[in-house]
């Protein structure tokens, strides 16, 4: 446990339920999916023709010339680390730029410009390939298109660890302020991979709901007729700061972020451990460092994808390393699993179930599977006197971390 307090002063979000974090999160509370139709004339031939897609799109908010220098995931990370940056109250207070850092990832990058260069390449030859198409397609691109902004100059991290990407980068942000190399994180993630090719790839691995006719429905965490995740995009960013230097300059905080537990199962590179074993570490880990107990966590924003194998492995872990006691849910359900922003996303509805009293719930449960033996806030949005929460996310490969938040 670490004598250094770090507190959260801001929050953005671009997302399939909302354009900025207000709106999502009023969605969430509603109980309202996300996800819909793919009606793009390439999605025709897909198995699957269904997925969450942003509610506000880039172009209404970011001016064209720039627009098209940034790949669709670099977008969304620039949009919702305005917001924050805007929310935190540092772009009128200042901040000493050699003590700004950023910590922002993305699970695949700029696949979207990779593939649309691709095309122009074959069709139309070398030279009607875009100047922009490095910059645009490097997985760094996000986190360097923030600190450029932001003049960010105590430096710029990029995560990739597929699915647990946002939470990682969120982890890192807490060990910067720890170690005394940073005053102000930014923190979060992104991902836009809606396109036929990682469609198609998912699709083949049989990890995504072919509910077609049922967009709406077909994100259903712990249900026993759950039959794959739905395709999420969106963006998540989180200002972390010392708590101190939050307090100097009089910050608004919703939330402390207590403590962080990485660990990595050393099983497979796309199956989860059935025992939830490096999950149980991650959480165990965090629960220690925030100096607490599993006791004293009342909630759980679990990583529950809506996959067969994998939401019951998390179900059983959680009652391990924490117990039987904590009220869980799975906002996937609403918004998708936007993979590698996921971990950014869940943390702020984490944050926000603690600063309300009120956790989201999990739609579409309508027949729990036999093993879910946790009380989860099915249907409908339930209020709780929440100090501690944990987030949970768990990532192709191996990679699990788990967050603790407590009220400030």
């Amino acid at each position: 446990m670490s004598s250094v307090d770090v507190v959260v002063t801001g929050l953005g979000a671009t997302t399939p339920l909302g354009g900025d974090v207000a709106s999502t999160w009023d969605a969430m509370l509603a109980g309202r999916s996300g996800v819909g139709p793919l009606t793009q004339e390439w999605a025709g031939p897909l198995p699957v023709r269904i997925a969450a897609q942003l509610a506000v799109e880039p172009s209404e908010i970011i001016e064209r010339v720039k627009l098209r220098r940034l790949d669709r995931a670099e977008a969304m990370a620039v949009i919702s680390a305005r917001e924050a940056w805007a929310d935190s109250g540092l772009a009128d207070a200042g901040v000493d730029q050699d003590r700004l850092a950023v910590s922002f990832g993305t699970g695949i990058g700029g696949v979207i410009t990779t593939l649309e260069q691709n095309e122009i390449l074959q069709s139309s030859g070398p030279r009607r390939v875009s100047p922009h198409t490095v910059p645009m397609l490097m997985p760094n691109g996000p986190a360097a298109h923030i600190g450029l902004e932001l003049g960010a100059r105590a430096g710029v991290r990029a995560m990739a660890s597929a699915c647990a990407t946002g939470a990682e980068a969120v982890a890192l942000g807490l060990d910067l302020i720890r170690a005394g190399r940073a005053d102000v994180v930014v923190a979060g993630s992104t991902e836009a991979v809606v396109h036929p090719l990682p469609i198609a790839g998912f699709a083949s691995m049989r990890a995504m709901s072919t509910r077609n006719d049922e967009p709406e429905r077909a994100s259903r965490p712990w249900d026993a007729n759950r039959d794959g995740f739905v395709l999420g995009e969106g963006a998540g960013t989180i200002i972390l700061e010392r708590a101190d230097h939050a307090a100097a300059r009089g910050a608004r905080v919703y939330a402390r972020l207590a403590g962080a537990g990485i660990t990595s199962d050393g099983y497979d590179i796309v199956q989860p451990d059935p025992e939830c074993a490096g999950g149980i570490r991650a959480m165990r880990t965090a629960i220690r460092d925030a100096g607490l107990t599993g006791a004293d966590i009342h909630h759980v924003n679990a990583h529950a994808t809506s996959t067969p194998a994998g939401d019951m492995g998390e179900i059983k872990g959680i009652r391990a390393a924490i117990g039987g006691h904590p009220i869980v849910t799975s906002t996937k359900s609403m918004s998708g699993h936007l993979l590698g922003a996921a971990g950014a996303l869940e943390s702020i509805a984490t944050i926000l179930a603690i600063r309300d009293g009120i956790i989201p719930p999990t739609i579409n449960l309508d027949d729990p599977d036999e093993r879910l033996d946790l009380d989860v806030a099915a249907h409908k949005a339930r209020t709780a006197d929440i100090q501690a929460a944990l987030n949970n996310s768990f990532g192709f490969g191996g990679h699990n971390v788990a967050l603790i938040f407590t009220r400030a």
